[in-house]
């Protein structure tokens, strides 16, 4: 099971996220970018961010420690701000940490490179979870000493918001023409026969058994979190074993800067100075 602390100390709002997470110190000493079950999301984003959280690391990849973290709403007393005052009072019991990089940095395609093989198992992972959220516009990846990590899988696994279409749902294709590292040539091929053999129904269960109880009762069509916990272990299976033939890597949309692939060779390679009459016509 996940590690469970207590948060001893509210820092500052982290306000780039939709659901204004907050860095939290703990009484472990650490601190936690902590995700609150108050936030206008919902518990079923806490419960993506575990799930997919732990099946990446399980398959390699590179995900911040999660743990989860007890909060007394008294702890933001003091908090001026009346937005984050009304969220911790609204996420009193257990809430999800992540644990702090200091000195990360956010993932910039122009300023770091990614090889083929890397970039390969993390578009297979993100359409294997359906993510949603790692294109250009918000790569949700950071770079620490060096290295890719993974963050933010609130937005995956769209098919658990209706569970009676999950099966049709989860059998969808994957479309990664925006996925921000489809410049970098991801090999699907290598990725798909690498880490979808490890993805059994004895991992799926593992994972699944990771989610605290409390963020599964009530679930509409379920009596049981049991039965809920094994739906999110049939709507991945059978995705992890065909996925892989059902990713797209085409033109991106329309309002991407550049081309992709190949689209990051483009912006680095210095253009010609506009002519005066490509000014006038304001094709710059």
């Amino acid at each position: 099971m996940l590690t469970e602390v207590t948060a001893t100390r509210y820092v500052t709002p982290l306000r780039e996220g939709g659901s204004l997470p907050g860095i939290v110190e703990a009484d472990d000493l650490g601190t936690y970018v902590m995700k609150f079950t108050g936030a206008g999301q919902g518990r079923k984003t806490l419960v993506a961010e575990i799930i997919c959280g732990e099946l990446a690391r399980r398959l390699g990849l590179r995900v911040p420690e999660l743990v989860t973290i007890q909060l007394d709403p008294v702890i933001g007393l003091g908090e001026p701000d009346q937005e984050v005052q009304e969220l911790l009072k609204a996420s009193g019991g257990l809430n999800l940490g992540m644990d702090y990089l200091p000195g990360s940095i956010g993932f910039d395609p122009l300023a770091y490179e990614v090889d083929p093989a890397e970039a390969g198992r993390v578009v297979w992972f993100d359409a294997l979870i359906n993510n949603v959220d790692r294109s250009w516009r918000n790569p949700n990846m950071l770079v620490w000493h060096g290295d890719l990590w993974l963050i933010d899988h609130g937005a995956t696994m769209i098919w658990h918001h209706n569970w009676p279409t999950a099966r049709s749902a989860s059998a969808k294709p994957y479309n990664a023409s925006d996925h921000v590292l489809a410049p970098f040539g991801p090999d699907i091929a290598a990725a798909a026969a690498e880490l979808a053999p490890l993805v059994t129904e004895e991992l799926l269960t593992e994972v699944a058994a990771e989610v605290p109880v409390e963020w599964l009762v009530d679930e509409p069509g379920f009596e049981r979190t049991d039965a809920l916990r094994r739906a999110y272990v049939d709507a991945l299976l059978p995705r992890a074993a065909t996925i892989a033939d059902r990713i797209t890597l085409s033109a991106p949309t329309k309002d991407k800067p550049s081309r992709a692939p190949g689209w990051l060779k483009d912006r680095l390679t210095p253009q010609p100075h506009p002519t005066e009459q490509q000014k006038k016509d304001g094709r710059e």
